[in-house]
This record gives C-alpha cells, structure tokens and sequence, in this order.
C-alpha cells in the first residue's frame, strides 16, 4: 500500500484542530486510534503529536512593530509638499520641513495633528510613505565642451583637494541649451558653486564667447555674499582662454583646472549642473535673447533665493571600504546660507540683511 502523501502546513493545523475536540472527548481506548491515525495522516513524531493534541494552541505573535500613524490626510499633505520642494529626497525632505511648514499652512488644509505628524516623521517613514507616488527620469545628459588648447601649461591641473572649510574656492562650469543639434548660437548656463557652502550663483549667456563667460562670472563674483578665492574649471575653451586668464590675476584668483574626460574632479559644479539648471530649463533649445534675459532674471532672483535659503544638500564626509562594499557617510542636510552661518564668514550686517531677505520670501509660491 501506498504512503499517503504528506500534508502541507495549513491543512495540518486546520486537521489538528478538528482532531483536538474529537481527541478532548474520547475515552483512552479512543484517544489511542485517533493518535495512531492523526500519526498517520501528518507524519508527526508520536509525542509531538500527543502535545499538540492534549492542549489548546498558543495564541499566533501579531507581527512586530506598531501601528502606523500616518493617514490618508497625512500622506497627501506630505506629497504636496515633496511636489511643492521640487522631490527632494527623504533627508533633504525632512530637514527642510520645519522651514517650509509656516508656508505650507497658508497654501495647504493642514491642521495642528497632521502638522505635528508630518514634523516628528523620519527619513525612513518618509521613503515608505512615498513610495507609490516616486517617478524616475532617467536621462542621458551630453554636454557641448571642446578642450580648450590655450595656456594648458599656465594653468595647472589641480590633483588635490582644497580646504572645504574656508568659503570662496568655487567650481564653474557650462550648460549648453541647444536641443538635439550643436549648430548656430544658443544659450549657454554659466554655474559657479562655493565647495566649502554649496553656495550656488548662475548667469544665462548667448554662445560662449570668451568676453560673455567673463563677464558673467565677474557678476557672479559681486553677487557672491563672501570673497571669491579661486575657480577651478573644466579644459573647456570657455575658460582656458587669455581672456578669462588675465581677469584671474586682474583679481588675483587662483585659477586651476581639471583633466580632460575626468568629471570626477570637477564633481560638486556637475551636480549643480542637473539640480540648478537642468531640472528647471530641461534640454530644449533656446536662441532668443527675450528668453536669456527671462533666464537671467530667475537666475538673479527667484531661482537664486530658492536655491541658497530653502533648499538643503548634504556633504560627503568619508568613504570606508566595508569588505566589497563601500560606505558613504554625509553630513547633516543643510541650506548654504545656514552653511555659511555655521562657517562664521558673515558680518553682523550680511547676516541681518541675509536673514530679513530670506524671511521676505514664501518658498511654495
């Protein structure tokens, strides 16, 4: 005769207890066929078998861990205001919360509950929340930068880094907006990144002539709120050039640049480039000088406010090799103007007038 096949779980315990009730009646003649068939049946040692009859079964453990708090209303007020702070990731989100929340009730139905709720949440509650509602873009970014040939030997390759605790060593780097060809003239993004603050300040320029690149990085140079020390620059031939040589020792700026194909070296601007200029102008083509004067006017005001008050980045710290993994560690998120604060490079007067500029703005709208 054939062995009967063996039972899965589920049916196990749904036969045990049915078993049990029949096993709880019987008389000990009874109780000993009944064992020898549930023995049968399961396949279970004979005493586990008598324990697992002889005595009711032990509650089931909820699942670990407590019950959310987060609602509906909560999780809607959250992603509102992710949308309204351009989707920042959970840190960034979470350290920049307690400065938007004023706002946020002016613009948003947020009551003190769903306040209190959305304050006390960590990155991690956040990434989860979020879930459902994340979108990615992945998009192959291609710049439009020939090497420059000019004055390579004048203007050194800088190998090491510069102290990041003393603000006005500034990366500068290019965007071009030419849509989907590189012929005739179009606008270009002049960037400027402090490595110290992540204090960020961008010009729009018409192609990129040599004298125009200057010129938008000297305005950028009298808008920056500390001294400018030095650029570092990619081989570009809008900065390795005579023009923007001589406007160095002019200002007596320590002018480096990277290698060339090595955009490792010129890591913190190429960031800058994505979240300052590309996540707002994306990659259409733009030739009218209308428009560069539009750009131009965000870049000074609204984008420049937004950007250095309201919205915090994080900073690499160290590197450790794990066995085949590396960990990264980063700093706290912070905005550069708090960067700049805890840098103690503003005079009592920057500050006050930093501070009233940044109160006078509503960041949602």
């Amino acid at each position: 005769m054939a062995e009967p096949l063996p039972m899965d779980t589920r049916a196990c315990r749904q036969y045990a207890e049915e078993m049990r009730k029949r096993y709880g009646r019987a008389s000990r003649s009874e109780r000993s066929r009944l064992l020898n068939e549930f023995v049968a049946v399961t396949g279970y040692h004979r005493k586990y078998a008598i324990a697992l009859l002889g005595q009711e079964p032990v509650p089931r453990r909820r699942p670990p861990g407590r019950p959310s708090r987060v609602s509906a209303e909560v999780i809607g007020a959250l992603v509102q205001l992710w949308r309204a702070m351009d989707y920042p990731w959970s840190a960034r989100l979470v350290a920049m919360l307690p400065a938007w929340m004023p706002h946020a009730r002016a613009h948003f139905e947020i009551d003190d509950a769903t306040e209190q709720l959305l304050l006390s949440m960590s990155a991690r509650s956040v990434d989860r929340a979020l879930v459902p509602h994340r979108t990615a873009l992945k998009r192959r970014l291609y710049g439009r930068t020939k090497p420059g040939t000019l004055l390579k030997h004048q203007i050194p390759v800088r190998t090491e880094r510069w102290d990041t605790r003393e603000v006005g060593w500034c990366e500068t780097d290019t965007v071009a907006h030419c849509g989907e060809s590189g012929e005739g003239e179009y606008a270009f993004s002049v960037n400027l990144t402090d490595i110290a603050s992540t204090w960020t300040e961008t010009r729009a320029v018409l192609g990129k002539g040599k004298r125009f690149v200057v010129a938008a990085l000297d305005e950028m140079r009298r808008s920056l709120p500390f001294t400018l020390r030095g650029i570092d620059s990619d081989t570009g031939s809008e900065f390795i050039n005579f023009h923007c040589y001589d406007w160095c020792k002019e200002h007596e700026l320590h002018f480096t640049r990277g290698r060339p194909y090595h955009k490792n070296d010129n890591a913190h601007i190429e960031q800058k480039n994505w979240t300052h200029v590309r996540k707002i102008f994306g990659w259409k083509r733009i030739t009218a000088p209308e428009a560069i004067e539009m750009m131009n006017e965000l870049y000074r005001n609204e984008l420049r406010l937004m950007l250095n008050y309201f919205q915090p980045s994080v900073k690499l710290i160290e590197r450790r090799r794990v066995g085949s993994r590396v960990r990264r560690i980063f700093d706290k998120p912070q905005t550069p103007f708090e960067r700049l604060i805890e840098l103690n490079v503003l005079s009592a007067e920057q500050l006050a007038a930093m501070r009233a500029e940044g109160d006078a703005i509503d960041p949602i709208a």
